[in-house]
């Protein structure tokens, strides 16, 4: 049966009409290092997914870069996403700093080895499928999708110290 409809889960659709997806995401760490955990919230349409996770020995950064991560590995076909993140450090990193450091060999301006190389390597990889507006957000400061993403990492927490 033939329609006019477009599909907006076929790769080869023009962008916009894409399935969008918001996203937000936190990361959180006792200590730094310590024990950490993060959180992501995906919501497509009515349809609304939480992610946690945690780590015994893991840093604040790394949190926040695997929430991310989770969120964009979970979606199951190319999508527009607003990833909202109050992580300023994983904002700027896929925004302006990966291109350079890949040009670089994974090397910052200083020459020295870019710290979490591989968690930027995966965050990249996992970006590359989708069309990402990256959305920076005060942390702590009563955004309702920041709030709850902080709430699944502090469960990603209690994860990792065994709590739950």
């Amino acid at each position: 049966m033939a329609s006019d409809a477009t599909d907006p889960t076929d790769p080869n659709q023009p962008t916009e009409t894409r399935s969008r997806v918001t996203v937000h995401t936190d990361g959180a760490c006792l200590g730094n290092p310590g024990p950490g955990g993060w959180g992501a919230i995906l919501r497509y349409g009515r349809h609304e997914l939480e992610l946690y996770g945690g780590e015994a020995d893991t840093t604040n950064n790394r949190t926040e870069l695997m929430a991310a991560i989770r969120a964009l590995e979970t979606l199951s076909r190319p999508s527009a996403v607003d990833l909202h993140t109050d992580s300023s450090y994983v904002r700027n990193g896929i925004m302006s700093w990966v291109a350079k450091w890949k040009a670089n060999g994974w090397r910052t301006a200083a020459k020295a080895p870019v710290k979490n190389e591989d968690l930027w390597r995966r965050l990249d990889a996992a970006a590359a499928g989708h069309d990402v507006t990256w959305h920076w957000v005060k942390g702590h400061a009563g955004d309702p999708g920041n709030e709850r993403a902080d709430m699944l990492a502090n469960k990603g927490v209690d994860k990792a110290l065994g709590r739950l």
